[in-house]
């Protein structure tokens, strides 16, 4: 098949274009870093330079695609100016006049756990609108993937816990959290270009499930604070706090308000209605390996 993958070599598009290259795949990877041009080419994939912000660009890329895998990447969250919302409709928008223009009939599109939310879930939002603007693409297979909450996310609490020696936030302690690692995404993601689909299809991706304190016990043993707790702050603690670090005080407002919808269990509902029967292979047992490694680092 012929597949064009969005997002580079990020965290999920090396391990999704290394499967598919060597799976026998003609992949094209869209990078806007022109320095990315070797190392995509040195996987066995075509690069193609550009940006996602360029209908046109998509258009011509896409063209002659048996299946295409797009995703939304953020912005700077530190940029006063910065509206998600309205970005990730553009790009949204782009997809849609780029697969409509180029014949693609094949979709895998990354969104997140919570996308069934329309209101109340923060920055998780734009992904619902995001998959409520590429829904209406006729004639077109669609798989929205919805990963949880991403191994890697945890290195923001690096910082505190080593200044505070705990993890904070108003959402985890006690309460069932999910994770995910991008090797498993990677491989979900895999499966769906390669199975033929007609109309709509949701998938969550799970690697792994534990409470906040387990989560906090796993990471405390593997950087040696067999003790680390989670504890829980209020949202406008939390907002503050985000705020306090500069962010973008409109993104601060929207990521408590979707840590919000984690603690109260609006975000992960869908979630278990539609539980994955397997697990992903990656534990946090594993990723605590590399979160301990960033922690010495630091």
């Amino acid at each position: 098949m012929k597949i064009i993958l969005t997002g580079s070599l990020g965290h999920i598009g090396k391990p999704l274009t290394e499967t598919l290259v060597q799976k026998g795949h003609a992949v094209t990877v869209i990078s806007s870093n022109p320095e990315k041009q070797k190392d995509i080419e040195v996987l066995g994939a075509t690069a193609a330079i550009g940006s996602i912000e360029d209908a046109d660009f998509l258009t011509a890329t896409f063209a002659g695609a048996d299946a295409v895998y797009t995703m939304v990447m953020g912005g700077n969250y530190f940029d006063p100016n910065f509206d998600l919302t309205a970005y990730c409709s553009n790009i949204a928008q782009n997809y849609v006049q780029a697969i409509r223009l180029s014949g693609v009939k094949r979709v895998v599109h990354l969104s997140s756990i919570g996308a069934h939310m329309d209101k109340n879930s923060g920055l998780i939002l734009a992904h619902h609108n995001v998959e409520v603007i590429l829904d209406k693409l006729a004639d077109v297979a669609i798989t929205f993937m919805r990963p949880v909450g991403f191994y890697y996310n945890l290195f923001s609490f690096v910082p505190m816990i080593k200044n505070t020696g705990m993890i904070a936030s108003n959402y985890g302690a006690d309460e069932m959290l999910v994770w995910v690692s991008p090797i498993d995404i990677a491989a979900a993601v895999v499966e769906e270009l390669e199975t033929p689909l007609v109309g709509r299809k949701i998938r969550y991706v799970v690697s792994d499930e534990l409470t906040g304190n387990e989560t906090a016990s796993i990471l405390g043993a593997a950087i040696g604070k067999p003790d680390l707790k989670w504890i829980l702050v209020s949202n406008e603690q939390m907002q503050g706090r985000l705020e306090s670090i500069g962010m973008n005080p409109k993104i601060a407002a929207g990521m408590a308000e979707m840590f919000a919808a984690q603690h109260s269990g609006e975000l992960t509902a869908d979630l278990y209605r539609n539980r994955p029967a397997v697990l992903g292979e990656i534990k946090l047992a594993d990723f605590a390996k590399e979160f301990a490694a960033v922690y010495n680092q630091k």
